[in-house]
């Protein structure tokens, strides 16, 4: 089964919760606490999307993250190999030579590239407004309860 990881799909949900650029900063706290997502793994995904130039982080009291484009500029594609590398199903990419023992004989070789650039060019045609646009609203819990994420918005 081909699976993006946990912390690949934590970060669309982080970042559906963050402002365009230059509006309201959301803080860490504030985003696990409207995603259900815990605080470490939003603060991990925050500044993996931020060293990769996605995120803008502002410290001070009234800090906070934001997206650094319109959430209709990023792509998943862009989302997905920050937090994952280049976009591949298998390790044979042009890319990365060295990386199978078998490389210099296999009958395969170069043929997934073919494959990796469709899988590569689909993630790009869906920006993370449509991604937004499209999720499933958080089921709302009682009182006592953390907030719960839907399945559609968290693996």
């Amino acid at each position: 089964m081909f699976r993006l990881n946990r912390l690949t799909d934590y970060a669309v949900v982080v970042m559906s919760q963050l402002g365009p650029p230059n509006g309201t900063l959301q803080s860490a706290q504030r985003i696990a606490g409207s995603t259900g997502v815990p605080l470490p793994t939003v603060a991990k995904v925050l500044n993996t999307l931020t060293r990769e130039g996605i995120v803008d982080s502002h410290r001070g009291a009234s800090g906070g993250y934001a997206l650094t484009r319109p959430a209709s500029e990023i792509s998943v594609a862009e989302i997905v190999q920050a937090l994952e590398g280049p976009i591949a199903l298998t390790a044979c990419v042009d890319t990365a030579p060295g990386c199978c023992e078998a490389e210099g004989i296999c009958p395969m070789r170069g043929s997934w590239n073919k494959v990796n650039r469709a899988i590569h060019e689909a993630l790009s045609q869906v920006s993370l407004s449509e991604m937004i646009e499209d999720s499933v609203p958080m089921i709302a819990g009682s009182d006592d309860e953390e907030p719960t994420v839907s399945a559609g918005q968290a693996g």
